[in-house]
């Protein structure tokens, strides 16, 4: 069995290792560790190995706490000790702010984290029947793979959502259309937790009053999707508590629907913002743009500040949610939400919302590469870029300093997914 030492984490939280001039991926090894590995996929320059044993431990490695952790691909780093995770990723943004785009921040602000376990508020879970595992699971994808986990917990999920894992299996399987309710999406709100049910097939009389009596049981609200996102309606009860998150500081809150997108972190999203708006500083009297807004995160909190705020985004569905919040809110007369695809700006479109004294960027995995090469000669003169893909940030980063003229002044990472291998960011640019 090959030996070798473990000299860093890649970007999926696999260790790296060097031999005769090869790169060696090791699932499950941490750097500075000397360990046996088993190669399951071989290619000239690389091979990708599942870990044996580990000779020679890193202080970093912890117990993980999950008893599905290495079969399930819903966390791909409980077993390296939280502090340690952060550090990890700052390194790979570092690293890919220098190899992808070879920029480097003047100063790296520290990170963001929060509480490690029961943190996530949104998750979709895949539902199948699979009688040789004893019929309904419920759960995320095996690592590698299109089979779903035997999860029976999940330390990830707030307790009392894991705590209905086992209590859900056993409802679906009794559910007539079983086998045509291929996923199940969660939201926690502040008031409420939903459960969104994809159903292929329309529920009997008898499912319905199971679904029923299940809410009731067990506090919960009953969305049901018979096609694509925007089909979801609340099923039972149809009248009670409305799903939403509030960001305290700002004295804000935000409703949602249960298929929009939202942050699944919503304590390190408050912390979040809070240096979002800390580093974009929006003064009364400024014009701000707020580009891929969704619902108004970041939007309304700049609008508290006594700002003027544009908030732009490509789904409609959000900007109207967006509106009422501004609304609700009593910031209906300092935002503006409009509907544009920006992953096409141009010069020309952009020009056309007038110009802007800042701008924050909260674009998704691919980045925003149409909008920072369609920033002209009267640019705003601060940028807040956050990132949740250190690879895209890392590309247009390099457009704002070398073709746009700004000064990178700082970047930093939060850790709003503690135990997986997703990278968020959040980087600072200014025009001298």
């Amino acid at each position: 069995m090959p030996i070798g030492t473990i000299v860093s984490l890649d970007h999926e939280a696999r260790g790296i290792a060097r031999q005769e001039g090869k790169t060696i991926f090791v699932d499950g090894a941490l750097p500075g560790e000397t360990v046996e590995y088993a190669s399951f996929r071989r290619k000239p320059n690389y091979e990708l190995a599942h870990l044996v044993s580990v000779l020679k431990p890193s202080a970093a490695r912890v117990q993980p706490r999950c008893p599905h952790f290495g079969i399930c691909g819903g966390c791909a780093m409980q077993h390296i000790e939280p502090s340690a995770q952060v550090a990890a990723k700052q390194r790979v943004l570092e690293d890919s702010l220098w190899h992808i785009g070879r920029v480097r921040p003047e100063s790296i602000l520290p990170p963001i984290h929060g509480e490690a376990w029961g943190y996530r508020h949104r998750a979709r879970l895949s539902v199948r029947k699979v009688e040789r595992k004893g019929g309904m699971l419920i759960g995320f994808h095996e690592k590698r793979s299109s089979y779903i986990a035997d999860m029976e917990t999940c330390a990830i999920l707030p307790p009392h959502v894991s705590a209905l894992l086992m209590p859900l299996r056993e409802l679906i399987g009794s559910l007539s259309i079983a086998e045509r309710l291929p996923q199940l999406e969660l939201a926690v709100g502040e008031h409420c937790t939903v459960f969104v049910l994809r159903i292929l097939e329309p529920l009997t009389a008898a499912d319905e009053q199971r679904l029923r009596d299940f809410a009731d049981r067990y506090r919960i609200i009953f969305y049901l999707q018979p096609k694509g996102p925007d089909s979801a309606y609340r099923f039972h009860p149809v009248d009670g508590p409305r799903l939403s998150y509030t960001l305290p500081e700002f004295g804000l809150e935000l409703d949602f629907k249960p298929t929009d997108f939202t942050q699944v972190n919503h304590a390190v999203n408050r912390i979040l913002v809070r240096r979002a708006l800390g580093l974009l500083d929006p003064q009364p009297g400024e014009r701000i743009a707020d580009m891929f807004c969704g619902l108004g995160n970041f939007t309304l909190p700049i609008a508290r500040s006594g700002a003027r705020v544009v908030g732009v985004e490509g789904s409609p569905a959000l900007v109207k949610r967006g509106r009422e919040s501004a609304v609700a809110n009593g910031l209906g007369q300092r935002v503006e939400f409009g509907v544009a695809n920006l992953f096409e700006c141009t010069e020309d479109s952009l020009a056309k919302l007038g110009r802007f004294d800042k701008m924050l960027i909260d674009p998704p995995r691919e980045g925003a590469i149409e909008l920072v090469k369609a920033l002209g000669a009267d640019a705003p003169r601060r940028i807040v870029y956050v990132s949740c893909n250190p690879a895209t940030l890392a590309r247009d980063a390099s457009v704002l300093v070398s073709v746009k003229g700004y000064r990178f002044i700082s970047a930093g990472v939060m850790n709003m997914f503690p135990h997986t291998a997703h990278v968020e960011s959040i980087a600072v640019f200014e025009r001298p």
